[in-house]
């Protein structure tokens, strides 16, 4: 796509890997100008997951600038099945997905975004994945000159940052009670923080990921977590977040020995816990593990300033017991005019989809011990 203007902005299309890679230091000061960005929409994240996932000329990432500031930016990739699609760098390993707009001139670059996108969406569906409520996607939803269609997405739990205690009061007053005894219990364990550095995190991620997958033997790991490609992205784009701030990597340690871990990935609105890892035996020592780190990052986040501790994707019974918020993400959808019927038939292949999936888990129960058997066969 050759620039077009837009009033005093150019927008422009980057299909080059190595211009994506060149791009890291005006895309972080985006990120950190655009208040609904999550960790997710950071470069290191981003460009570590092309770098692991990507494909030879799918890059598609539309880029907004005024003069040679960068104020916007989408990061997505071509797709051929089920058909052509536009859809998130990120894939299914990220957690939300979110353009990125400079909010002092969101007024401009939204319509510049959605013109660029519009152009570059001239043979795919737009298929916008995990859009938080809230984010920046919803305007550019709402300006789009084309169809669009709004689903719903995965479910995520989200904490206010308050003092530990605050938190557990939030609890009825008998696990309230049932927590405090199992933080006895556990400092009664003597176990240590330790706060990985960056020259640490390779062998770090390692035993997180060892430990993630001793936690989940026999119930059902998630297959993607125990393949190469995703230990050497999380590797380096963990890597990378450390040093600027945007991830934290913890090892919780017993007579000097890493017993458990975890990483957590930084915005400004947000601490989210992304993966964790734990050696089954804690539980021999009555050590709570999802209560410890919880503890640890709910005081960090509230030292840190952010508002928010998120569970992430998912609604585990562990994360009801704290009475969180249930934060529901977006699919948005989105095509030239002359594709609506290609939308069209997208919407109804996801909704019929959706209908079946949850038919089975109300007529088979045990679909999903026999997911886990599956899962846990693919990865032996």
């Amino acid at each position: 796509m050759s620039p077009g203007s837009a009033g005093a902005l150019s927008v422009t299309l980057c299909r080059d890997p190595r211009q994506f890679a060149a791009l890291e230091e005006p895309w972080n000061r985006l990120v950190r100008g655009c208040p609904t960005a999550t960790p997710f929409q950071s470069h290191a994240w981003l460009h570590s997951w092309w770098l692991s996932y990507g494909k030879d000329g799918r890059l598609r990432i539309v880029l907004v600038r005024r003069g040679e500031e960068l104020v916007g930016a989408a990061a997505l990739m071509l797709v051929h099945r089920p058909l052509p699609l536009l859809v998130p760098l990120g894939g299914s390993i990220t957690d939300h997905f979110d353009v990125l707009v400079a909010a002092d001139r969101a007024g401009q670059v939204i319509p510049a975004l959605a013109r660029g996108l519009h152009r570059a969406a001239r043979g795919a569906v737009v298929d916008l994945r995990e859009v938080r409520p809230g984010a920046a996607a919803e305007a550019l939803y709402r300006q789009w000159p084309g169809a669009r269609a709004r689903l719903t997405d995965s479910t995520c739990m989200e904490l206010p940052a308050l003092p530990f205690d605050e938190l557990v009061k939030r609890m009825p007053a008998s696990g309230g009670q049932r927590v405090r005894a199992k933080l006895r219990k556990t400092d009664a364990a003597g176990i240590e923080e330790h706060e990985v550095t960056e020259a640490e995190v390779p062998g770090a991620v390692r035993t997180l990921l060892r430990l993630h997958e001793k936690q989940w033997r026999g119930r059902g790991v998630t297959p993607e977590h125990l393949r190469p490609r995703f230990a050497e992205h999380l590797t380096r784009a963990t890597r990378r977040m450390v040093r600027a701030g945007e991830a934290r990597l913890t090892e919780f340690r017993l007579d000097g020995e890493a017993v458990a871990a975890n990483v957590t990935l930084l915005s400004a609105g947000m601490s989210g816990g992304y993966l964790y890892g734990a050696d089954p035996d804690l539980r021999t020592r009555k050590v709570d593990v999802a209560t410890l780190l919880l503890r640890h990052e709910a005081g960090r986040a509230l030292a840190d300033g952010r508002p928010v501790v998120s569970f992430l994707r998912g609604s585990e019974p562990y994360k009801n017991h704290w009475r969180p918020e249930t934060v529901v993400n977006q699919r948005l959808l989105l095509a030239t005019p002359a594709l609506a019927p290609l939308l069209r038939l997208h919407e109804s292949q996801l909704t019929g989809r959706e209908r079946a999936v949850d038919a089975l888990r109300e007529t088979l129960p045990a679909a999903r011990d026999w997911r886990a058997r599956l899962n846990e066969l693919r990865v032996r």
